[in-house]
């Protein structure tokens, strides 16, 4: 699947559950937390689990969850993107003119 239409099935799923017609505040709130979940995940990847209820995985598990949880956040980048008719491309194509004016 291409980069546009994922954001096209994002816009659509999110749509069909009512999920895109939150307040935009409340999907800031969600993005933190799965940023937060992505931190943790990385934790457990880089150093291992320490909470005494978190129970330890293998490398490959960690991964996945990972992965997992770096979906959850760019599922709320597109509901963003979307809400202001932003697209994937746009979002990648303006971030590489920056940096490449930036550190060229």
């Amino acid at each position: 699947m291409d980069i546009n239409e994922f954001q096209k099935w994002v816009k659509q799923y999110y749509q069909e559950r009512n999920w895109s017609d939150l307040d935009i505040f409340v999907r800031i709130g969600f993005l933190a937390e799965e940023t937060g979940e992505v931190a943790r995940a990385i934790r457990a990847l880089e150093i291992g689990r320490d909470w005494p209820d978190e129970i330890d995985g293998s490398f490959e598990e960690n991964k996945d969850h990972l992965t997992e949880e770096l979906g959850d956040v760019l599922g709320n980048l597109i509901v963003i993107a979307n809400k202001y008719d932003i697209t994937l491309e746009d979002i990648f194509r303006t971030h590489q003119q920056k940096l490449a004016k930036r550190y060229t």
